[in-house]
């Protein structure tokens, strides 16, 4: 493999004009020997940053001129979004930049503390330095083409890293087969078991020879300072890519309200659940059992169920409305809401821990073509508190009027012991309920 970066990425670098001793790194080793004499192999520290770096390319590739227009284009405009979070598109996008910064803070973070492990003393400190880039970094389209040669051979050692993860678990588990065989082996009251100890041994044998050679192609045996060089880089055109996609800077805060946000709440996943039962409820509202809507109803916040009592009691004195009509009505909000939902409880399991991404297939083709990566923005986030419930509280009633007509249509049948959301018996719309 030649190199990566060569002279030119030493020229880059001496524009952006920063600290000055990083214009004396050396790029042109790239990844092309893993075999330097100089600095520390990475080691077990590889699926960490092999982990980072899948943040990095996501982020990279989120800020392509196809997903920012698809941004400006689908995701701002769309109901979920423009119901929950704002309908002011310029209040949208400064949302939409605050997280890519935060993104690059998270990567840029990492890259930082991979640099504290390394025996160079150039590359501890980065967050000091990763502070201090301005917006007045001028875009450059060579740096972009080199970060972005650079993040492809990345994800190149990342897939490797994550099937040798994948491998040394198998190698670990047939160690202990091994050990296990062993100690049986060696019990003189233990039956003979033929040739299965020196299958095993083979078959450990074999494992082995098969880690190592993963370890030699994937990060494990790079040498931590030759990919701080390339990590480096990355941080810095991916700085400038927000820059020359939103024109702002990390600085640039979206305009402060009253109304909570339910991410800072710690309550976008829980009203996810919600949506989410709510879908299925009224999918299944001909044979929803007591427990099901049980659970629903427990889960809603106070403020809903205060509502909700109030709302329900009205309804007594309200003609019935017919079933197609209350689903249709509820169908107009959930075809917008529920996607949000799903978005949310995606967003939430992630990655996860680090052996997780390792666990999912492949890292490079895990995703159809054409298909953009989740934005935070088009989960519950950085929905409006105030405006969810309100959503909520309207299919709640809604659902309530489907289950009772659902059951009454039923009884009209055979009696059935379906009852609705607020009658049955843990929920009795009394004054003896507790809300």
């Amino acid at each position: 493999m030649s190199s990566l970066l060569g002279r030119k990425a030493d020229d880059v670098l001496d524009t952006l004009g920063c600290w000055g001793w990083m214009t004396n790194l050396n790029l042109s080793g790239g990844f092309a020997s893993g075999m330097s004499t100089k600095g520390i192999k990475i080691s077990i520290l590889a699926f960490e940053v092999a982990k980072a770096m899948v943040k990095g390319a996501n982020l990279m590739h989120s800020l392509s001129n196809e997903n920012i227009r698809h941004l400006k284009e689908v995701v701002l405009p769309s109901k979920g979004v423009q119901n929950l979070i704002s309908r002011d598109i310029n209040e949208l996008l400064r949302i939409a930049a605050l997280d890519k910064w935060d993104e690059l803070e998270v990567f840029s973070g990492e890259v930082a503390r991979f640099g504290n492990r390394s025996e160079d003393s150039q590359w501890h400190n980065l967050d000091r330095y990763f502070a201090i880039l301005g917006s007045e970094l001028t875009p450059q389209k060579q740096l972009k083409e080199e970060a972005e040669t650079l993040i492809q051979q990345f994800m190149v050692l990342v897939e490797y890293t994550g099937e040798l993860y994948n491998e040394m678990q198998v190698l670990d588990r047939l160690e202990q087969d091994c050990w296990r065989k062993e100690q049986e082996e060696d019990d003189p009251n233990a039956p003979p078991r033929g040739d299965s100890l020196a299958i095993l041994r083979e078959e450990l044998k074999r494992q082995k020879k098969h880690v190592k050679h993963l370890k030699k192609k994937s990060l494990w045996f790079k040498i931590l300072e030759e990919v701080m060089e390339k990590l480096v880089v990355i941080v810095h055109s991916l700085h400038m890519e927000i820059h020359s996609a939103f024109g702002s800077s990390d600085g640039d805060k979206p305009a402060e309200n009253d109304h909570p946000k339910l991410g800072s709440a710690g309550l976008a996943l829980h009203y996810a659940n919600i949506i989410t039962q709510i879908d299925t409820l009224v999918t299944e509202s001909n044979s929803v059992p007591p427990s099901t809507r049980d659970a629903l109803y427990q889960g809603l916040p106070q403020c809903i169920k205060s509502a909700l009592r109030t709302r329900l009691q009205s309804l007594n004195h309200k003609e019935q409305v017919p079933i197609p009509q209350i689903k249709a009505e509820m169908e107009k909000t959930l075809q917008w809401l529920v996607p949000m939902a799903t978005n949310t409880t995606m967003d939430h399991h992630g990655y996860g821990w680090v052996g997780d991404w390792a666990n999912t297939g492949s890292i490079i083709n895990r995703k159809p073509a054409g298909q953009t990566d989740l934005l935070r923005i088009e989960t519950l986030h950085h929905a409006d508190k105030e405006k969810t419930e309100a959503y909520i509280l309207d299919l709640v009633v809604l659902l309530h009027q489907l289950i009772s007509q659902s059951r009454t249509a039923s009884d009209g049948l055979v009696r059935s012991p379906v009852k609705s959301p607020i009658s049955s018996p843990t929920i009795q719309l009394s004054s003896s309920v507790k809300m």
